[in-house]
């Protein structure tokens, strides 16, 4: 019996699916392993023959020894470089040899039904998938949207945590101090300890913007990755209230898994995957679980692109849509929520069916609402459904020469390499365990206790793994709160926010990409009493006193000489006008007085309304 000078997988060559299978390990191992079909080199090997050779494929190595079956697949793809774990697994697991040799005779006894699966599932041709393109384009775009949160949260920095904004940073950061001790730097990890002045936030929001420049033109992408997730932890546990929204807690664990995903591109593009799958799962129970009549009855539309936070132009002219074509709308998310996930941990094709799927959605509430950079993060991590195969199709020449150029993420240090493979190994292990628990407590239904909680609330200030879901119970009114300022107590001027609706004849504004805080806080504010609240003392203190940041949150400074003697807001319910009202009047509300929400306050009585 000859003994090939490379390993040899011999293979039934009048076998579709035995071709098929080949093809994805020639493209995985390359050169390093040769294959043949058996009808080539059945008188090479006359002890195995013809019969054995149709039964299972056979390894040859180059010392003589035989494998077959399952067992020569796995050691084909370790020996072609493709991955050593599934070899070991085999090697010294027992029961999992038994298994897979038993799984591969099922296979082999049908091979056709197999064959037309696995083009169904992974397409004509089948290759080791390729994400390069796919994780290095991923990168530039969080490298965009880094930019567009730093920067967005950045130039109003001054007026929400400034020293004259609504939360100074300084004042908190002292509270904190003052009641716990070294126990603080782990309940909230912030570079803000060190100083959380004026210039400090800034420079933290400073470095963010150019540490994602910096990263969209790939320089120093690992030493920036850890950069921009330290600089947005900072910020959001100095942000206080204004930093408690999804999107910074999805923006931190996506950034978080960026960190590894040079390391381990496959590895953490399931990493990518397992959290997508969470994140709109997570989305869809919530509805479900909250029991609101307007998403079990497929009305939540009706309802929707009035009331959400920030609508665009285009929803006043979605909200009158037909009804039948609204509760299409729900139907269709609860699909893309409830459904399409399950397909994100599947092969290829149906990933690329949730990835079109999921980006619909994503791309209609851009076009209805602003929600800051949140969904285009979302259509990043679609992306990561994709594999190079597909991005290859409709990505411009210049960015694929630019991905196929880059030099790939090595360790510089010997040592360092050692560690950081094996760590990537920890950290995914860990995080599909803590991404099994938040799913688990999905709307608090299960109540964590014991082992998981203790993982939970460790983790937490981190914000490593995190529970989401949206709108679980939807808005079916409108209030808004109107925030005015007078000299004599008898004419009253409004302040306008600049995306929030005021004026009833201004046309709703796009906000995306930018997050303005103060405009989604009132939102929020206005459906629930003023008392809980506090932050609102702190606005009001700022308009009385004229302070320059705080007024940089509007859009205009109605008493631009002095700031007034007085400050109140008023409660009214809006809604979107009829055509006939909006061609007839040109506005594009109604509104209606509905009470009074912070009483005339001065100066001197701006902590303790009555």
């Amino acid at each position: 019996m000859p003994r090939p000078p490379l390993p040899l997988l011999i293979y039934d060559g009048d076998c579709a699916f035995c071709r098929y299978c080949v093809e994805y390990a020639r493209s995985a191992t390359g050169a390093a392993i040769e294959y043949r079909p058996y009808q080539d080199v059945l008188q090479d090997f006359p002890d195995i023959g013809e019969a054995a050779f149709r039964d299972a494929i056979h390894l040859v190595r180059p010392d003589g020894g035989i494998m077959r079956g399952a067992g020569a697949a796995f050691e084909t793809l370790a020996l072609g470089g493709a991955g050593r774990f599934w070899a070991r697994c085999y090697a010294f697991l027992p029961l999992f040899a038994a298994l897979s040799e038993c799984c591969y005779r099922v296979v082999a006894r049908h091979r056709s039904a197999c064959y037309r699966l696995c083009r169904l599932l992974f397409g004509d041709a089948l290759r080791a998938d390729s994400l390069q393109l796919t994780t290095w384009l991923f990168l530039r775009l969080l490298a965009l949207v880094y930019l567009a949160a730093f920067a967005s949260f950045t130039s109003q920095a001054p007026g929400l945590i400034g020293a004259h904004g609504i939360l100074p940073a300084a004042d908190f950061f002292a509270a904190v101090d003052r009641g716990y001790g070294t126990e603080k730097y782990y309940l909230l990890p912030s570079l803000l300890w060190l100083n959380s002045s004026d210039t400090a936030i800034a420079a933290i929001g400073v470095a963010g913007c150019v540490l994602a420049v910096t990263l969209l033109f790939n320089r120093l992408p690992r030493l920036c990755l850890v950069g921009l997730y330290a600089c947005y932890l900072s910020l959001f546990h100095g942000g206080q209230v204004f930093m408690s929204f999804q999107w910074d807690i999805l923006l931190l664990e996506a950034g978080f898994l960026a960190i590894f995903l040079g390391t381990r591109p496959v590895l953490f593009t399931w990493m990518y995957r397992w959290l997508l799958f969470r994140f709109m799962l997570q989305s869809g129970l919530v509805k479900l679980l909250s029991g609101d009549p307007t998403w079990w009855s497929l009305t939540a539309l009706d309802y929707h692109f009035e009331t959400q936070p920030l609508p665009t132009a285009l929803a006043w002219y979605a909200a009158g849509l037909p009804g039948f074509l609204l509760r299409a709308g729900v139907a269709f998310t609860f699909f893309v929520e409830l459904v399409l996930p399950f397909l994100m941990l599947m092969p290829r094709r149906p990933r690329a069916l949730a990835a079109l799927g999921t980006a619909l959605l994503e791309l209609a509430i851009i076009a209805t609402g602003s929600y800051n950079y949140f969904n285009l993060l979302t259509l990043c991590l679609c992306l990561l459904l994709l594999d190079d195969q597909y991005l290859t199709r409709w990505c411009p020449a210049f960015v694929r020469r630019r991905a196929a150029n880059a030099p790939p993420e090595r360790e510089r240090k010997r040592g360092i390499a050692a560690i950081a493979a094996p760590l990537a190994v920890l950290v995914a292990a860990g995080y599909i365990g803590l991404g099994a628990i938040a799913l688990t407590a999905t709307g608090n239904r299960v109540a964590l206790s014991g082992l998981p909680r203790a993982l939970m609330t460790f983790t937490q200030p981190f914000h490593i793994v995190n529970g989401y879901g949206l709108f679980a119970v939807m808005t079916t009114q409108r209030d808004e709160i109107i925030i005015e300022g007078s000299n004599d107590g008898d004419e009253w001027r409004a302040y306008e926010l600049p995306y929030k609706p005021g004026a009833i004849d201004r046309a709703p504004v796009w906000a995306t990409p930018l997050q303005p805080r103060l405009d989604w806080q009132l939102w929020f504010a206005a459906l629930a009493p003023r008392e809980q609240n506090p932050w609102l003392h702190g606005l009001v203190s700022g308009l009385l006193t004229g302070s320059g940041p705080v007024l940089g949150l509007f859009e205009h400074d109605p008493f631009p000489d002095a700031p007034p003697k007085f400050i109140r807001a008023s409660l009214y319910r809006y809604a979107f006008s009829d055509s006939r009202e909006r061609d007839a009047t040109g506005a594009w509300w109604t509104r209606s007085y509905r009470g009074e929400f912070w009483p005339p306050t001065t100066l001197r009585r701006a902590q303790v309304p009555e």
